[in-house]
């Protein structure tokens, strides 16, 4: 074993003890108060917070794909918080919702996922790279990140696990989540008025 190969395990491992503290908080501060996580609940937490507001709701937009909290919740609360700001809401989530895909993406293969579902579930990786990498792969990502069921964190994880080019990732995300923050904020913010 190389030096160089021995460090990469220790960072692996040191991202994977992050990420399950990070899970386990979320899921520990979740179940003990589920209506804490309510759009309402956000955006009070958010109020309280007023002197940087936008700057607490972009870290938190950014920072919520570690979580593997959907992004709904969020969106919807900003909207609330802002209802005469619904570019602003908007280009915000949208952002965050890149950048936290992103990382989620490039997290993937770092965090040994890759590993993993290749060697426990090879057809369905390989099935879901053939359907990802074949000429409707963009479409495929875009219509399940629009899908509001499907956790969007579910297709950056396999995006990055069967190695799908980031361009094409990243784009089908980006479609499919403007279109469905779109609907949510715009249309929440003509309710609010």
């Amino acid at each position: 074993m190389t030096a160089i190969s021995g460090i990469s395990k220790v960072i692996r491992a040191s991202l994977i003890l992050i990420w399950a503290v990070i899970i386990v908080t979320a899921l520990i501060l979740y179940l003990a108060d589920p209506a804490a996580f309510s759009p309402e609940n956000i955006a009070k937490v958010l109020r309280a917070n007023v002197q940087s507001l936008w700057a607490v709701y972009i870290a938190i937009s950014v920072l919520r794909g570690l979580t593997l909290l959907p992004s709904t919740p969020l969106v919807i609360a900003g909207t609330i918080l802002f209802p005469l700001e619904p570019l602003w809401v908007f280009s915000i989530s949208l952002t965050g919702i890149a950048l936290s895909s992103t990382m989620i993406y490039f997290f993937s293969e770092a965090l040994g996922f890759d590993d993993f579902f290749e060697m426990r579930k090879p057809d369905l990786v390989h099935s879901l790279k053939k359907r990802m990498e074949s000429p409707w792969g963009l479409a495929f990502v875009a219509a399940w990140a629009f899908f509001p069921f499907a956790p969007t964190d579910a297709v950056c994880y396999v995006a990055g696990i069967v190695r799908l080019k980031y361009w094409k990732f990243i784009l089908g995300v980006l479609l499919g989540e403007a279109l469905l923050c779109g609907i949510y904020v715009w249309t929440g913010s003509f309710l609010l008025h």
